[in-house]
C-alpha cells in the first residue's frame, strides 16, 4: 500500500491502451476485462493476487456487457485499471473499489466517443492514398496514425490519473466520515447483483432456460471442478447447436419438397 511511482503509472497507462487499442490478439477480447486489467495492474504495483481479486469483483458488474453497433455503455478497461490501482494504493476493500470503479468506467466512454470521432479523419486519408494509388501507405491511416492517437488519448490520461489519483486517494478517503465509506461499501456490494441480473436477462430466454437450471444443479450436486464443468458445458453446447442446425435443415428440405410437389400439381 502507498504511493505509486511514475514508472508504475506509465505501465498502468500502457495496459489501458493495450486493452482498448484494438491491436491484433490483444484488447477487446482479452485485456479489456477488468479481471485481466486488475491482475496486470496488481502485478505492476506488486500485489498481483489482490489485483486479480479486485478486478474479478469489478468484472461482476460487466458480466452482461454488450457493445452493439459501435456503442460503448461503459469502459471496462479503465474501470479495471484505475479501480484496482486506487484500491491497492488506498488500501480499499473490493466493495469500495467497485463503487469507485463503476463511475470511472462510465467516464471512460468519453474516450471512446472521442476516438470514434477523430478516427473519421484517417478514413479520408486512406481514400486519398487510394486515389493517388499509394497503396503501400494505406496501413498508416488504418494502423499507425490511429494507434498513435489512441495512445495519446488513453495511455497518457490514464497514467496521469493513476499517478495523481493514487497518491491522493488515501487523503481524500481520510476526509470522508465512516458513514460515507460504509455507503460506498454497501453500493459496491449491491453492484455485482446488478451485473448478474443483467446477464440473466440474456440467458433466461426461450430454450436456454433449461440449461440454466441444469447447469446450476450439476454444479451444486456433482461437486465437479470448474474445468470439468466447463468441458461438459462445451460438449452440450456443441451437440445442441448441431441438433438445432440439423432440425433447421430438415425443416428447410421439407418445405422445399412441399413447394416442389405443389409446382408439380400445378403443372399437371
Amino acid at each position: 500500500m502507498g504511493n505509486m511511482s511514475m514508472i508504475q503509472a506509465i505501465l498502468c497507462g500502457v495496459v489501458y491502451w493495450l486493452a482498448v487499442g484494438n491491436l491484433p490478439f490483444v484488447g477487446l477480447w482479452s485485456l479489456q476485462r477488468p479481471l485481466v486489467c486488475g491482475a496486470l495492474t496488481g502485478l505492476i504495483l506488486g500485489h498481483p493476487v489482490e489485483g486479480a481479486v479486485i478486478g474479478a469483483t469489478i468484472n461482476l458488474v460487466y458480466l452482461g456487457f454488450m457493445s452493439a453497433g459501435g456503442s460503448m455503455p461503459a469502459d471496462m478497461g479503465l474501470a479495471g485499471v484505475l479501480g484496482t490501482a486506487y484500491a491497492i494504493c488506498g488500501g480499499l476493500d473490493a466493495d469500495t473499489a467497485l463503487a469507485i470503479a463503476v463511475p470511472i468506467g462510465i467516464l471512460g466512454t468519453i474516450v471512446w466517443a472521442g476516438r470514434m470521432t477523430f478516427d473519421c479523419a484517417f478514413v479520408h486519408m486512406a481514400d486519398n492514398y487510394i486515389e493517388k494509388e499509394e497503396y503501400g501507405k494505406i496501413w498508416r491511416a488504418n494502423v499507425l496514425f490511429p494507434q498513435i492517437m489512441c495512445f495519446c488519448m488513453t495511455a497518457i490520461p490514464c497514467a496521469l490519473a493513476a499517478y495523481f489519483g493514487a497518491n491522493y486517494i488515501q487523503n481524500i478517503l481520510d476526509l470522508l466520515s465512516g458513514k460515507v465509506l460504509t455507503v460506498f461499501q454497501i453500493i459496491g456490494g449491491l453492484m455485482p447483483a446488478l451485473g448478474i441480473a443483467i446477464t440473466l436477462q440474456y440467458i433466461y430466454k426461450g430454450e436456454s432456460r433449461i440449461f440454466l437450471f441444469a447447469g446450476f444443479l450439476l454444479a451444486v450436486y456433482s461437486k465437479l471442478p470448474l474445468l470439468t464443468l466447463g468441458i461438459i458445458a462445451l460438449i452440450v453446447a456443441v451437440v445442441y447447436v448441431q441438433m438445432t442446425d440439423n432440425k433447421a435443415a430438415v425443416t428447410a428440405n421439407g418445405a422445399a419438397a412441399d413447394y416442389d410437389d405443389e409446382d408439380d400439381e400445378e403443372d399437371d
